[in-house]
């Protein structure tokens, strides 16, 4: 197992640090030219200040990165990207690209999606092992080697009474250097859903990506979880009425549109056009919408 040491923008963990309940963040890149490879979903990323304050000083489990417009990124994560608005996002984003952005600039940057992150107290902030000073993104470390092994029981012995636990895990997450599947939030599940589906909804195949969001199939409130098989990217007014039962998505895949659309609002011609037609599935078969999800919506959810 891995860990990965991220230099920190400081303004970013002073934000995050004071916020009650975070279960996700977004450690932005300002730049999204360099894909993060660093790390599998469930290893250690952990944060260092900038200088003159070389310490780590929290982490999360990394669960993926991606590159999203800076307005998409903000509607997702909102606060938890570290700022108290996306005005002061882009502010701190641009004090570190080196080409100035027009001022409405809807920019790339990276995402580092991170779950489950913990922020330290001032007195259990500890310095980086084996660090150098011209590092300027991060370092890599193996637990499998002496400085590893040192990095990841300074990291248990701050979090000793904290558990983290995979997706239908129980018991510690630490202790054992062995990654395993975060469990997702809420934000992040929309991000993964919206590349699972290759950013174009399930049903139109429209790439809008700004009115494109992420459906639960069960809801999260009905005990639904924030996992890719339980999800479909769809287009704001689908997604409207796809949790309000007036369409759903049959288990063989096909859109069924609800005849209340016509009785109940003299409406639903457009939608009507796509009754029965096949949905564009994510490429990966493990990220398709799980049958026994799209029954219990069929016979829950949809209104007929």
């Amino acid at each position: 197992m891995r860990a990965y040491v991220g230099v920190t923008d400081n303004n970013w963990f002073g934000h995050l640090r004071q916020m009650a309940g975070v279960d996700e963040v977004n450690f932005w890149q300002p730049s999204a030219d360099h894909a993060f490879q660093a790390l599998s979903p469930g290893e250690l990323f952990l944060f260092k200040l900038h200088s003159p304050e070389d310490y780590i000083v929290g982490g999360g489990l990394f669960a993926y990165w991606t590159r999203l417009p800076v307005s998409v990124a903000w509607d997702a994560f909102q606060e938890k990207n570290g700022a108290p608005d996306l005005l002061e996002m882009r502010r701190r984003i641009e004090r570190y690209r080196k080409i100035r952005p027009a001022p409405h600039e809807d920019y790339e940057i990276g995402c580092i999606l991170l779950e489950q992150p913990f922020f330290f107290d001032r007195e259990q902030w500890f310095p980086v092992p084996d660090w150098h000073a011209n590092i300027v993104r991060g370092k890599g470390y193996d637990f499998t080697t002496a400085v590893g092994k040192r990095l990841q029981q300074a990291v248990e012995a701050r979090l000793k009474a904290r558990l983290f636990t995979s997706v239908g895990e129980k018991g510690p997450r630490y202790g054992e250097p062995i990654p395993v599947r975060p469990r997702l939030g809420q934000a992040s599940f929309r991000i993964l859903v919206t590349d699972a589906y290759g950013r174009q909804c399930a049903v139109t195949r429209g790439k809008a990506l700004p009115v494109l969001t992420a459906a639960h199939i069960v809801p999260y409130g009905q005990g639904g979880e924030h996992r890719i098989d339980n999800g479909l990217l769809l287009r704001t007014d689908l997604h409207t009425l796809f949790d309000r039962g007036y369409v759903t998505i049959t288990p063989d895949y096909r859109l069924e549109v609800s005849n209340r659309l016509r009785t109940d609002f003299d409406n639903g011609e457009e939608y009507f056009a796509w009754q029965g037609s096949e949905i564009t599935l994510p490429a990966e078969s493990n990220n398709k919408p799980r049958k026994e999800f799209l029954v219990w919506h069929n016979e829950n959810r949809f209104v007929g």
